[in-house]
């Protein structure tokens, strides 16, 4: 897609609804081998945090392109010993075509946007988590066949895959509604630009403390852990708080009877998520999990102009 050829993905907001779209195509095809694109490119991994499939799905889709991967290790790279990230990045960038980076401050990235000329694509941060949500709407699309008028409703803590999830279900025509506890809201900010984008969409974007309400009659069921890392060691206090928010089988009579269920993993069984809904027939997580490669290598024949 020649209209993100040498773009950043930071957050969704960078997608418009038409390149969204486009790239849900095209990780489809990739998906069905209908086209075999070579892409003979080097891809750093540059990750803060821990990672399995965000790391495993980057470093396989790079390879099956005929590109590298260079995994690069914090600790023994001069930024674990203060070098300023403005300066990595422009040394990482007369080294590499393209930069997946896991992080914290989701600032970060945007230093490593400001002072690279190479593609830099948000991995995760703190505030967005834009590569889980192309994957997630590539499996609703697989399941439903379309994306526009359906209703998705994400339950738990309102964090980087609520922001990211407004975003992306707001710019493809879909509702979304957000059940978290009090306190545990999403971004205001965020909130806002989504039912600014659902608005011209026709659509809507609920925040409420009802799990009820959210789920009634949507056909995509989403949750996600509800100590993100970093807050482990609020894991504890958390509990009794979001237990009304656990996705189980009786919450599920509530939504549409052909609903789908996601879950980003890892999971917490018995606490976000009963294993009987994770294993259940109305999940396709493991599906969701795999289309992680599919979308990131689209992306990433997208931002290098892969042929």
């Amino acid at each position: 897609m020649d209209s993100l050829k040498g773009r950043d993905l930071l957050s969704m907001t960078d997608l418009s609804a038409d390149e969204t779209l486009t790239l849900l195509q095209l990780a489809a095809d990739l998906k069905q081998a209908k086209i075999k694109p070579i892409c003979r490119k080097t891809l750093g991994l540059l990750f803060y945090k821990a990672s399995t499939r965000t790391r495993v799905s980057f470093f396989v889709a790079m390879s099956q392109l005929g590109g590298q991967v260079i995994d690069l290790n914090v600790s023994a790279m001069q930024i674990g010993r203060g070098e300023p990230l403005a300066d990595t990045a422009r040394v990482l960038d007369r080294y590499l075509d393209v930069l997946a980076i896991r992080t914290f401050a989701h600032a970060d990235v945007e230093t490593y946007a400001k002072y690279a000329r190479m593609p830099i694509i948000n991995a995760l941060t703190d505030l967005e988590h834009p590569c889980q949500v192309l994957a997630d709407l590539q499996t609703v699309q697989e399941c439903f066949g379309q994306l526009a008028g359906l209703k998705l409703a994400y339950l738990g803590d309102g964090n980087n895959m609520a922001h990211s999830l407004m975003i992306g279900c707001a710019t493809v025509g879909m509702d979304i509604a957000i059940a978290c506890p009090p306190n545990f809201t999403p971004d205001p900010q965020i909130v806002e630009r989504a039912r600014s984008i659902a608005t011209i969409n026709g659509t809507q974007v609920i925040v409420t403390q009802s799990p009820q309400e959210a789920v009634s009659q949507a056909q995509v069921v989403y949750t996600d852990v509800w100590a993100s890392m970093g807050q482990e060691s609020q894991s504890d206090t958390r509990i009794p708080v979001f237990q009304p928010y656990q996705v189980n089988r009786e919450l599920l009579t509530l939504a549409d009877p052909n609903s789908i269920v996601l879950h980003c993993l890892p999971a917490h069984r018995g606490e976000e998520i009963t294993d009987d809904v994770l294993e259940g027939s109305r999940s396709r997580v493991w599906d969701q999990a795999e289309n992680r490669m599919h979308a990131q290598k689209a992306l990433l024949v997208s931002v290098l102009g892969c042929d």
